[in-house]
């Protein structure tokens, strides 16, 4: 009997933790809604991995957690931590949950230092200061690091020229009759929203397909169901067979292959042309960068300077979706046929709109967060497509977006993409059934999180860590 109810004691013991969070989080809905929730459970379990990290670190290394969860965002309902905790870690812990926010408006910009601040003059006084400081820090690392000289980045767009113009000689000379609208270089090296170095660059090689021969049908009515990827179908074989389009070489399953067309360019770009000879006439340094994603030339054009450009095949379907063949991350077989879907340009002009608009600083937010990411390995997973986008669905927020709400902006933004990845989804503004996330593996979703759910407590000390 005793020892039943030493197991019973001792198994009350290892929960009193998760009790705590289970019962913090059972009732937070009630108080902070939804949002304001998600966001505690993280500040809540954020404390627990403390605790977790600090236990589990002289113990064996075969008791680690095998149950695949993201510690950041464990959701209590899965069950609380296996470890113990003795009584005086319990209290510390028990303090550290009281000291979190527990009302809807601490979740507001800066609410994270609020709670450190209880007089009201004073807790306005050291706002204010906290503010006017990550602000001039933020400025800062946009004139030190982020902006790119104006000279920098001509003669990067100079290289990406030559190699352009090497690039449609080469294939008008070779390939006469393959069905190709003129070449053109595009990317954020050409909307002025390139950081830290001009370094980037994409040549889109628009192809032309038949209209009566292609059709476009869009991921989410395929079988596969993945929005913002598209299959391009083959039709009307019985009247025009295989060999009838160019691009019939190109098909696999009765669809038009994005993989199939990119080793088609990488046969003549990679393997036809005779770079060290253009190179040296350029005075350039070229080569084919293995492996790629993507067909990616590698462009040595000062002693150390180099430009990577992306070859991108581009189709422009009738709807006016821009398909290219970008391969999906995560790609198993069956998504080898899909194209990805483009919406930079779309989302560029709509973020300048905006700004152009009210004056507002949405590119200059932009283009820190892209440098933070660019320099931060721990955040490299964060492409610019997503945070546009997530900058897009705040604009719908927050309407001040004033040069002087840079800060109050950029800490907003960190806490909207912590959100997105506890949810794993942050929709397209263009098209609320495209999930950017959908490329991203749980364990990067877990890094992401608890990368930036960290910089919320101390945003400078993320600019200075890059």
């Amino acid at each position: 009997m005793a020892g039943v109810n030493g197991d019973r004691k001792g198994k009350k013991d290892d929960n009193g933790l998760g009790t705590a969070i289970d019962f913090v989080l059972s009732n937070a809905k009630l108080v902070l809604g939804v949002g304001g929730a998600a966001m505690l459970g993280i500040a809540t379990l954020a404390v627990k991995r403390m605790y977790d990290r600090a236990l589990s670190a002289p113990a064996s290394p075969t008791k680690a957690d095998q149950s695949g969860r993201r510690s950041w965002e464990e959701p209590s309902w899965l069950g609380s931590s296996p470890r113990t905790l003795n009584r005086d870690m319990k209290h510390n812990v028990s303090r550290s949950l009281q000291t979190l926010p527990t009302s809807s408006s601490s979740f507001k910009p800066d609410s994270l230092r609020r709670v450190m601040c209880r007089g009201s003059g004073k807790a306005e006084l050291q706002r204010a200061r906290m503010r006017l400081s990550l602000q001039e820090h933020l400025w800062t690392f946009f004139h030190e690091r982020v902006a790119i000289p104006s000279e920098e980045q001509a003669v990067a767009r100079r290289a990406a020229l030559d190699i352009c113009a090497e690039l449609r000689v080469f294939l008008h000379a070779k390939l006469p009759d393959m069905p190709l609208r003129e070449m053109y270089l595009s990317g954020s090296l050409y909307d002025d929203l390139q950081v830290v170095t001009a370094d980037h660059a994409q040549l889109m090689v628009p192809m032309i397909l038949e209209k009566n021969l292609w059709s476009s049908i869009p991921g989410e009515d395929t079988i596969m169901n993945v929005p913002g990827f598209w299959l391009v179908r083959r039709e009307n074989l019985e009247y025009f067979p295989r060999g009838s389009s160019y691009w019939d070489r190109c098909m696999v399953g009765g669809y038009l292959s994005p993989k199939s067309v990119l080793e088609v360019f990488e046969k003549l770009v990679a393997g036809s042309i005779n770079w060290p000879a253009i190179g040296s006439v350029l005075d350039y340094i070229i080569r084919p960068v293995v492996p790629s994603e993507t067909l990616t030339l590698e462009v040595q054009y000062e002693t150390d300077l180099r430009l990577y450009i992306d070859f991108l095949p581009l189709l422009v379907m009738e709807d006016g979706a821009s398909l290219i063949a970008k391969p999906h991350r995560l790609a198993a077989e069956r998504h080898e046929n899909l194209w990805r879907q483009s919406f930079r340009v779309a989302e560029t002009a709509k973020l300048r709109a905006l700004d152009q608009e009210d004056g507002g600083c949405r590119s200059a937010c932009l283009k820190v967060v892209k440098a933070v990411c660019k320099l931060n390995p721990a955040l490299a997973r964060l492409n610019a497509s997503q945070l546009t986008n997530a900058i897009l669905l705040l604009s719908e927020q927050e309407g001040d977006w004033t040069q002087e709400a840079l800060a109050d902006r950029f800490l907003q933004l960190l806490r909207a993409l912590v959100g997105h990845l506890e949810a794993g989804r942050l929709p397209c503004t263009l098209n609320y059934k495209v999930n950017l996330f959908c490329e991203l593996t749980p364990q990067e979703i877990d890094e992401l999180g608890y990368t930036l759910y960290s910089a919320l407590s101390d945003p400078e000390n993320l600019l200075r860590t890059v």
